[in-house]
C-alpha cells in the first residue's frame, strides 16, 4: 500500500523497524516490556529547507535506514500503521549495508 504523505520542508517521514524478539542470552522479551525501536527507514522526504534564498536538498532519501533518537519526531497513525515524522536534523546516523548485515538483519 502506498502512503499518500509527503512532508514539508526538511521533515522526513519513517517507519520504524521491529527489534528481535530475544535477547542475546536466549530470554525472549514480552511486547509490555519493549521499548520502541530507534532505528527506521525513510518512506518520504520533503523538498528540503531554504536558506538564503536557495532550497537545500536532504541528506537522506527513500529507502535508507536511520538511526534516530529515543525522543525525536512525531508518532503518527494512518491506515492503521504507525510513522514518524522528524525533521532531517533530528537524524543521528544513516546505517550502511555492512552495518546492517553485522546486525543480522539483511
Amino acid at each position: 500500500m502506498a502512503v499518500n504523505i509527503t512532508p514539508l520542508h526538511d521533515r522526513v517521514l519513517v517507519r520504524r523497524l521491529e527489534e528481535k524478539e530475544t535477547a542475546r542470552g536466549g530470554i525472549i522479551i514480552p511486547d509490555t516490556a519493549k521499548e520502541k525501536p530507534h532505528e527506521g527507514e525513510v518512506i518520504a522526504v520533503g523538498a528540503g529547507k531554504i536558506e538564503k534564498g536557495r532550497r537545500i536538498p536532504l541528506d537522506v532519501k527513500v529507502g535508507d535506514r536511520i538511526l534516530f533518537g529515543k525522543y525525536t519526531g512525531n508518532d503518527i497513525d494512518v491506515d492503521g500503521q504507525e510513522y514518524l515524522i522528524l525533521r532531517e536534523e533530528e537524524i543521528l546516523a544513516k546505517v550502511s549495508g555492512i552495518a546492517k548485515s553485522a546486525s543480522g538483519k539483511k
